[in-house]
């Protein structure tokens, strides 16, 4: 072989080589580009890193409500809106390419249309980027494509991605390891461990009903400062001071009342008392300073435990916690919303059984204090952190006649508003409300039900009770007040139902058994109702077709026979016990 044609093969070589280049160049995506709705966008990881700064909170209060791995919804934001610069974010808020269904498009919801995978689809368009961060959670929460995703813990990023690309969110087949690869090369990770620590610190849990949107309808700025991102202020968290799922018992509200010590004198309740069982109470907002922890039980309330917040234009509220059984935090600490401070009790010298006394100072600037109605400061922090929950006080709730249509959503002031009265639950009967309290968890005095013997229980209860307060022609106010008292004692008065009796009362155990126990002016019996002695008074209370009358008649007929019962049970075990006396007497 001659130079030349050495020389020819090395230039075809060369030739080849650069052939090969050129085309892996053409074909192969620089690891800075992204592709999306058929536009290519060069994102370098700056952007990513600014995009996630800027939407992390949106993200986390993601995560805090539905235990989606903020890093996975950053990352999917990242790569479905080429950070913020894709035509549907910057036009229609749209950050997660989700398409407007019918259902959507139905109930009013906006849209815009875009050429996708087909020409002139319609694409969901919201008014703000945290509108389309909580569209895209319920998407994922509401499809039972993805149900396996919820399975999952919440700081499970890789799980997420996996199981999100495997149900088909996206049509590559490499979704997952592009996500993956976007939250490990941006350290996206960082905030799912921040919202981790925030739970576990704060004894939070995950869920809606515990973490409401606090930025709906607000543009998130970038986060540019090296402050934690829980300590911006438009991020404040609110939280009611017990846990509850609808309401809060109230057994005693705000004002004069009959002394709890001693009936006969009048006194002022500076408070709230809330039905508690041995559980956890919790600081009701975000950075709130410990100022006075009592460990005295020697003393009116008990071990206890004072709260200051702060508001802009000065003033301050003090929230105090008493007749705790024990108290986690000392004087200094600073306590975040639903942060737990103690738990319930019975402590103090002041105190007839387990609750809450929840009381409320308000600070002007200028130093002045003055006792306020808890259910005013309730009615603030409810309406500044969309809390829902209830507190029922016979039946209404107490926090209603404080709220304003347009609530100020500033820390400036106070913007309750005292001449507005409102009771949601105004149409609850005494029988109603009674059977509510028994049977939820939030009462705080409910039994287990389901179980048809604690059901019968439960029953013949409220029914007892209505007939009693009806025959002693109790007022509504009256009736709804007997029903909470007997729902907390689980005991009734029924003794107008059975006039020949002295007393008689009726109380009702966790277990569902029922025992009477009346007294004849000259015995006491204690007898625990059988199942067909409970069927009988439920089919006498039960009777649409008799008169209250006639009920009461029937009523008083049973627990008769059921006396007679127990004295003839009675004077034959004394006559046993008097033989047998006798008998060791002559031995």
């Amino acid at each position: 072989m001659g130079y030349t044609d050495k020389k020819r093969i090395r230039i075809l070589a060369y030739l080849c080589l650069l052939s090969v280049a050129l085309n892996a160049q053409s074909s192969h995506k620089p690891p800075d580009m992204v592709t999306q709705q058929n536009k290519t966008y060069r994102i370098t990881m700056s952007k990513n890193r600014e995009y996630a700064e800027k939407y992390a909170e949106y993200a986390m209060e993601q995560m805090r409500r539905y235990g989606i791995p903020a890093s996975v919804t950053l990352a999917q934001g990242i790569l479905e809106s080429a950070s913020g610069q894709s035509e549907l974010s910057r036009k229609g808020n749209n950050h997660f390419g989700i398409k407007a269904t019918k259902g959507w498009i139905q109930d009013g919801g906006k849209y815009l249309i875009y050429t996708d995978d087909k020409p002139n689809e319609k694409f969901c368009q919201y008014a703000s980027v945290g509108d389309s961060y909580e569209h895209h959670s319920r998407f994922l929460r509401e499809n039972s494509r993805y149900a396996k995703c919820f399975q999952l813990s919440p700081d499970d990023y890789k799980g997420w991605t996996t199981t999100i690309a495997n149900a088909g969110y996206a049509s590559n087949a490499g979704y997952a390891k592009s996500l993956q690869s976007l939250i490990e090369k941006n350290n996206l990770q960082k905030y799912d461990q921040m919202v981790m620590a925030e739970m576990r610190a704060q004894g939070r849990q995950f869920g809606t009903a515990t973490n409401p949107r606090s930025t709906t309808g607000s543009e998130v700025q970038a986060n540019t400062t090296n402050q934690p991102i829980a300590t911006k202020k438009e991020e404040k968290q609110y939280f009611f001071p017990l846990r509850r799922d609808e309401f809060m018992l109230i057994t005693s509200p705000f004002g004069m009342r009959k002394d709890p010590m001693d009936r006969s004198r009048q006194q002022m309740h500076k408070g709230i008392d809330i039905q508690t069982k041995h559980e956890a109470v919790l600081a009701t907002e975000d950075r709130g300073k410990v100022v006075a922890v009592n460990h005295n039980t020697n003393t009116g309330g008990g071990k206890s435990v004072t709260v200051e917040y702060d508001r802009e234009d000065g003033s301050k509220y003090q929230c105090v916690y008493m007749h705790l059984d024990s108290i986690n935090v000392k004087v200094g600490d600073t306590v975040n919303a639903a942060q737990q401070l103690g738990i319930s009790g019975n402590t103090g010298t002041r105190t007839t059984g387990e609750h809450l006394h929840f009381g409320v100072k308000s600070i002007s600037a200028d130093g002045t204090k003055r006792d306020i109605d808890p259910a005013a400061y309730l009615a603030e922090i409810a309406q500044r952190g969309n809390l829902q929950q209830k507190a029922l006080y016979k039946g209404n709730d107490l926090i209603a006649k404080y709220k304003v249509e347009n609530p100020i959503n500033t820390d400036a002031g106070n913007t309750i508003n005292t001449n507005t009265a409102t009771n949601i639950d105004a149409n609850m009967s005494p029988d109603d409300w009674m059977k509510k309290l028994l049977s939820s968890e939030d009462s705080g005095v409910s039994m287990s039900n389901g179980d048809p013997v604690i059901d019968m229980a439960i029953q013949l209860f409220t029914s007892l009770m209505m007939l009693a307060v009806q025959i002693d022609n109790k007022n509504e106010d009256e009736k709804m007040e007997a029903a909470t008292d007997a729902a907390v004692n689980k005991v009734i008065n029924i003794s107008s139902l059975v006039p020949t009796m002295k007393s008689c009362t009726i109380a009702v155990s966790e277990n569902g058994m029922a025992t009477l126990t009346m007294n004849n002016g000259q015995q006491q019996f204690s007898h625990v109702l059988t199942n067909a002695e409970t069927s009988r008074l439920s089919q006498a209370l039960n009777d649409s077709g008799l008169s209250q009358e006639s009920k009461q008649q029937r009523v008083a007929a049973i627990i008769n026979s059921i006396v007679i019962s127990q004295q003839v049970s009675q004077n034959y075990n004394q006559a046993i016990e008097n033989q047998e006396t006798e008998q060791l007497m002559r031995r």
